[in-house]
């Protein structure tokens, strides 16, 4: 940002609309009004805080490097007063395919056979067990 604007926590107060809304971070004034139906908490949680300093809730959720490059997407000036840090912002390269990483269960005869085995061997002990209950009983079942 070449020119920086200088606005006053009273100034910044003054945007607590859905149509005009900002917040303070780290030192930055931004204008989050367009990142409002984008936000993945949803508009609500901006709105409770605009027109606020929201450092310490920003940082208390934990975002991600590239919520906070949107720091610098939505700034239009900072704090009077405020020291601002640079941020190390990260370029995605347009073309290249995200990786995830998860775990995979895979689907092939030696786990199959193996479900199968952990289901039937209880099944037939239990089978065993009340049997031999039933042969055994010293007094007769009379119906």
């Amino acid at each position: 940002m070449a020119e920086r604007r200088v606005f006053t926590l009273s100034q910044v107060a003054q945007h607590k609309s859905n149509k005009d809304c900002w917040v303070v971070i780290n030192g930055r004034v931004l204008d989050v009004t367009k990142f409002l139906i984008e936000h993945p908490g949803g508009d609500d949680v901006l709105l409770e805080v605009a027109g606020k300093d929201v450092t310490k809730e920003f940082d208390a959720v934990g975002h991600s490097k590239e919520a906070q490059n949107l720091v610098l997407k939505y700034q239009v000036g900072i704090l009077q007063g405020a020291t601002v840090q640079e941020i190390d912002v990260v370029h995605k390269e347009p073309n290249s395919k995200q990786e995830m990483s998860a775990f995979v269960i895979k689907e092939d005869a030696e786990s199959k056979s193996v479900a199968l085995f952990e289901f039937f061997v209880p099944l037939v002990v239990a089978t065993l067990y009340f049997g031999y209950r039933c042969l055994t009983r010293t007094d007769p079942v009379t119906y």
